[in-house]
């Protein structure tokens, strides 16, 4: 009887080993867990958009006693000269920045050069207060085909790879004005004054980025852009058909440019 349970607990002994042994072979590898993106480097990309706008185109003139104008015709002038336009296009360009991730906070600093497309045109024709039939006009005309950006980006961490911004900073564009005055009285009178100037202006605005595999970004952003206002004179006011001037008749040209820009860009950020 000894020997049989012997056998006994031996082969359940040796067959306990052998399940023990088939166990420890049979495991399962944790899956990796995919690494957060990172959103410290330097990155280039492109955008497109369309900006809608305006400005305000001003004409305007002086009297003196030794001038070509009536009292009365100088305030009519200038209200007349006092002018706006409207303005909206498609817009695009390229960015570069760089940012510094702080736990969840995105600190940056980013530039970019558009195609602008700001362009716009206003006419203006009244009576002589003096002198009616007879009329003047002004014309003036507004462009900025390029405009270029330098601002700080600050953002949170909405979610790992998803980040909301505030932005702002100086905003840079050649604003050009085209200006022109003339009458019917006596001949006629004429004037004109140019404005070619290199903008400082600045810039604010709001977006949100989502980063995706390598590096890759996708962004929408809305800027507001004020270039401020750009001044020229002129004393060129030609009468009586240009047998005459009347240089003492100052004439003060101004412009303005005030637009609102929404793009979405693509990012690449080197080593993501």
């Amino acid at each position: 009887m000894k020997k049989f349970l012997l056998a006994v607990a031996s082969m359940m002994l040796g067959t306990a080993s052998v399940q023990a042994a088939d166990l420890a072979a049979q495991y399962t590898k944790a899956p990796m867990m995919a690494p957060a993106y990172n959103w410290t480097g330097f990155y280039v990309g492109a955008n497109v958009g369309g900006q809608w706008g305006s400005a305000g185109p001003n004409t305007s003139t002086i009297w003196t006693p030794a001038g070509y104008f009536d009292i009365t015709s100088v305030p009519a002038i200038n209200t007349v000269g006092a002018q706006s336009v409207n303005s909206s296009s498609v817009t695009g360009g390229f960015t570069a920045g760089y940012n510094w991730q702080v736990n969840h906070a995105v600190f940056g600093l980013e530039g970019d050069i558009n195609y602008f497309g700001f362009k716009g045109s206003a006419t203006g024709t009244a009576l002589y207060p003096c002198c009616a039939p007879d009329t003047f006009t002004v014309n003036s005309s507004v462009s900025a085909d390029w405009l270029a950006t330098i601002r700080g980006r600050i953002g949170f961490l909405a979610a790992p790879a998803w980040l909301v911004y505030g932005t702002g900073g100086a905003a840079i564009s050649e604003v050009k004005g085209n200006f022109n005055f003339t009458d019917t009285f006596l001949g006629g009178a004429s004037e004109s004054g140019t404005i070619r100037d290199t903008r400082l202006g600045w810039t604010a605005g709001v977006g949100t980025e989502y980063g995706f595999g390598g590096g890759w970004s996708l962004k929408a952003e809305y800027l507001y852009v004020d270039l401020g206002r750009a001044t020229t004179t002129s004393t060129n006011l030609a009468t009586f058909g240009g047998g005459g001037t009347s240089p003492s008749n100052v004439y003060t040209h101004s412009v303005d440019i005030k637009s609102n820009i929404v793009r979405v860009g693509v990012n690449y950020k080197f080593g993501g």
